[in-house]
């Protein structure tokens, strides 16, 4: 199936390569059922949460071992095939998609909890394992695993994308979290980087090579990450306030005075309504910020109190506890929720996905104005952010068939991006470049930069076959 004409200048323009016989027949031999060229499979794997739509991969491995994505890489490379990694699906950018063909690595079977070191505050696992299953997991150790970008993610993919989400403005990204790693070369070679000490001075920091590399690098196979004991004391509360503006200048200054706030979501009044006719809530229809504190039970408490005299002397009101796991729960199921909400809203739709994340004092020059280009366009859209790391996400809902409305969606895209670069902000805080920002990440890193990025690649992977044509061309 080819691309929309609409899309066609967002998809490198790089002909499919070919997967010969003598690939399929050896993937068939080595992998057995395991191995599948059916159209129904070949198609799951051929798509994510993006509006991207290009042909499928010739086949899917389920790999189950190290030694299963070894073997499976060594035969590529041997044949010059494309490989993309696929964990659970979820990419916004793109990450996934075989833009030139070639074999989908499907890892999810590989969903163990390797080795649970309490004491070290440790965790290594394989890269199917989710973020869901493996607090579950771990959850009698009295720890938890903080990094939550919304869907139910895996360890894997969640590195190789740096991911990062609610938690962030208190816990960091997974580029904080991640202590070492299991990978397989372009070439079927087994190599680790890192080790459960906390810190390294070691040569080269190649596990920070690979934690955000999407996949075209190498193969995550192990991820070692760190843990956090539970806290205490956990209190969520909602407050609506009369405008974006003052929400946002309460985010603001309860970053800059310092309280160890958990989590910190914006939620657009667009979004709120949304979320009411999906969840079933009866949210208060104005811009309203989603906030959790972590601590003991008095510095959980002087946190709320605190926040809750900034909110109020921005107009902040309807300050609303949730105490009880199960009220934190339904709040944060809806936050998670809001794309599904805003996407099942406009039946037929797609959406389009920003990722721009500034420094927390420029946050309010960038928000509101793309919040009023966004108004005049006529484009339906919502909006949420992890404001207290800088980071908000405008979800753009688009007729996938409609050239116009594409162009305008993207059109605000461009503003908004060069808005965070001018800023000094990025393109992507967390969902990656993928596809679709490959151009903003010229603009942003210089092309210095990127091609010092390119000649990385092309001495690890010098026959391109590690998931080609996503953060750049070559």
């Amino acid at each position: 199936m080819n691309a929309p004409a609409a899309l066609n200048h967002l998809v490198p323009d790089v002909a499919q390569r070919e997967v010969p016989a003598a690939l399929i027949a050896a993937l068939q031999a080595q992998f057995g059922d395991r191995f599948s060229t059916a159209m129904a499979v070949r198609e799951q794997h051929g798509r994510d949460e993006s509006s991207f739509q290009v042909p499928p991969p010739a086949g899917v491995v389920f790999a189950q071992s190290t030694a299963d994505v070894a073997a499976a890489v060594a035969l590529a490379n041997q044949h010059r095939v494309p490989v993309i990694p696929f964990g659970v699906g979820s990419s916004l950018e793109g990450h996934l998609l075989a833009v030139q063909g070639g074999i989908s690595l499907d890892v999810s079977r590989m969903n163990k909890v390797l080795s649970i070191n309490a004491e070290d505050l440790t965790v290594t696992v394989q890269p199917g394992v989710t973020r869901k299953q493996l607090n579950e997991e771990i959850k009698s150790t009295g720890l938890f695993f903080p990094i939550d970008p919304g869907a139910d993610a895996s360890i894997g993919g969640m590195s190789a994308t740096r991911a990062s989400g609610t938690n962030a403005v208190r816990y960091g990204t997974m580029r904080d979290n991640v202590l070492a790693l299991e990978v397989v070369t372009a070439s079927g070679e087994v190599i680790r980087t890192g080790s459960r000490a906390k810190k390294s001075s070691a040569g080269y920091d190649l596990t920070r090579l690979f934690v955000g590399s999407e996949g075209t690098l190498g193969v995550i196979t192990e991820v070692t990450v760190k843990l956090y004991p539970l806290p205490e004391a956990v209190s969520a509360a909602i407050c609506s306030f009369p405008s974006l503006e003052a929400a946002v200048h309460t985010t603001i200054q309860t970053i800059q005075l310092g309280v160890p706030i958990a989590r910190v979501e914006l939620i657009d009044v667009n979004s709120v309504r949304l979320v009411n006719n999906y969840s079933k809530l009866t949210l208060k229809e104005q811009p309203l910020l989603l906030m959790e504190f972590h601590g003991s039970p008095a510095s959980v408490k002087e946190q709320a109190e605190t926040v809750q005299a900034i909110a109020s002397d921005n107009g902040g009101e309807s300050f609303e506890w949730a105490s009880t796991p199960e009220e934190r729960t339904r709040l944060w199921t809806a936050r998670h929720n809001s794309y599904f909400a805003a996407v099942q809203s406009r039946p037929g739709c797609r959406c389009i996905s920003t990722d721009t994340c500034v420094p927390i004092s420029r946050l309010a020059d960038c928000l509101l104005d793309s919040v009023a280009e966004a108004d005049a366009s006529g484009i339906p859209y919502f909006l949420v952010g992890h404001v207290g790391d800088g980071n908000f996400h405008f979800g753009y809902l688009i007729d996938p068939n409609s050239a116009e409305e594409r162009a305008t969606a993207e059109a605000l895209n461009h503003k908004l991006v060069s808005r965070a670069l001018s800023l000094e902000g990025t393109c992507t805080g967390e969902h990656g470049i993928g596809l679709h920002k490959i151009e903003f990440l010229v603009n942003e890193a210089g092309a210095g930069a990127v091609e010092m990025m390119r000649t990385l690649k092309r001495a690890l992977d010098p026959n391109n076959i590690m998931n080609p044509g996503k953060i750049f061309t070559l």
